[in-house]
């Protein structure tokens, strides 16, 4: 049976696009109040219980196929980084030069696919690589005078969730994405709860009587993150990738939109100026990519 419904599939990225900045918004406000450990245990412990029970009813086990623990185990700790390190940035940066500076990670995954996997990698793509560098330079450099090296907080993100992305490629055919979502809930939880007991000062001064909003904003974090992706996951099931992945970029444009709201944020003319060179550039890689994959199937064609 065909499951392609490309309108479903467009809304659901674009659920994604809104409510994963949404969520990095809730981060931001909360990283002055709620000590970090905190934060990224709460979001990965609502996703456990929200996506438990989704598996459960199912009537999917919970055993992992043979030769997947590591894997998994290893993409959670990927996962587990790469969110910490964005809730950090989000602490020093506007939300939308936070964003703008992660959305290096395409040129990073192609960079990896050529050196690491032996992937052919043309000089079209390598060119584009080179201007989205020029571009995410741009947003860095007005952040690297204002608050130094924490401005180089989410080309760390752009790095791990790349190596995240390897990871779960590896894993992806040998698992229902949800499935998978919820055992890294339960894995990431689980890491979490030892690391704070031996770390306790990533706590901080955390207290059960915090305030109710902050208590609500805790929630929110948890509940975004985990529908965001699941979101994402679900738009590729009812829409081809060719058709939904372009649309990542918009997380910019929302998420400007949101710090401009929230945070009255704006980029600066050289910041804006690189994120529109990021994007661009992002999105020849993308429009490239679906153009040899059509060509692939009649012969060989250049890259």
């Amino acid at each position: 049976m065909n499951d392609d419904r490309p309108f479903l599939g467009v809304m659901l990225m674009l659920a994604f696009c809104v409510l994963a900045p949404l969520g990095d918004s809730i981060a931001k406000l909360l990283g002055g109040a709620v000590a970090l450990g905190v934060l990224i245990f709460v979001r990965f412990s609502i996703q456990a219980v929200i996506l438990l029970p989704l598996v459960l009813l199912k009537g999917q086990s919970l055993r992992l196929p043979k030769g997947i623990l590591m894997w998994t185990l290893a993409r959670t700790v990927l996962h587990i980084l790469g969110i910490g390190l964005m809730f950090t940035a989000l602490r020093y940066l506007p939300l939308a030069d936070a964003l703008a500076i992660a959305f290096v990670m395409p040129f990073i995954m192609l960079l990896l696919g050529y050196f690491v996997m032996g992937e052919q990698v043309g000089i079209h793509r390598m060119a584009a690589c080179a201007v989205g560098f020029i571009g995410t330079l741009l947003v860095i450099q007005p952040n690297f005078a204002e608050v130094g090296f924490p401005a180089l907080y989410p080309l760390g993100v752009a790095v791990v969730f790349s190596l995240f992305m390897m990871v779960t490629r590896r894993i992806a055919r040998a698992m229902d994405p949800v499935k998978l979502q919820a055992i890294s809930g339960i894995q990431a939880t689980s890491i979490l709860i030892v690391l704070l007991f031996v770390f306790p000062d990533a706590i901080g001064d955390f207290s059960f009587s915090l305030p109710l909003t902050t208590w609500g904003r805790l929630a929110a974090l948890g509940l975004l993150g985990t529908f965001a992706h699941l979101f994402m996951t679900w738009s590729l099931r009812f829409a081809p990738a060719s058709t939904v992945a372009p649309m990542q970029y918009l997380e910019i444009p929302f998420g400007t939109a949101i710090g401009w709201l929230i945070f009255s944020d704006l980029p600066n003319g050289m910041a804006a100026v690189g994120i529109c060179i990021t994007v661009g550039a992002g999105l020849y890689i993308i429009i490239r990519e679906q153009r040899l994959s059509k060509q692939s199937a009649d012969g060989p064609a250049a890259v």
